[in-house]
């Protein structure tokens, strides 16, 4: 996890000197733009702090190994139906949601109704048709 605990920390890092370059730009008279790249720099400090202390405690991957092969990494990662459609179906009910919440909330209930059968089918197609368990 040395990749990812870098990318935060220079991230954070990064927030920390554009909080500050803000809040002198601003002459520190504007709370809420400081206040919201403070609080990003902190969400970046504590996820890199995380990603540290989660990469001490496990043993190394084979994606932190500089001489890893690809098929050190390899191993079942589930299962997955092979031509579906209904991820399709649950995006298109996920739009018209999100088109509902700025037209009217009667297409947000209908693109929930959409969304609800939507995930109920993707669930169970697994478990009937040609591409049962």
């Amino acid at each position: 996890m040395k990749v990812e605990t870098k990318l935060f920390a220079y991230l954070c890092v990064f927030f920390a000197v554009l909080t500050l370059i803000y809040g002198f730009w601003s002459k520190w008279e504007e709370p809420i733009g400081t206040t919201a790249l403070l609080l990003t720099m902190l969400l970046f400090l504590l996820t890199g702090f995380y990603l540290y202390v989660t990469g001490k405690a496990l043993p190394l991957r084979p994606e932190d190994n500089i001489t890893g092969e690809i098929d050190e990494g390899e191993g079942n990662y589930g299962y997955f139906v092979a031509s579906s459609w209904t991820p399709l179906w649950l995006a298109l009910a996920g739009a018209v949601m999100f088109t509902g919440l700025a037209v009217g909330w009667w297409l947000f209930i209908i693109g929930a109704f959409l969304g609800a059968v939507a995930l109920v089918l993707w669930v169970f197609e697994s478990f009937s048709g040609e591409y049962s368990i």
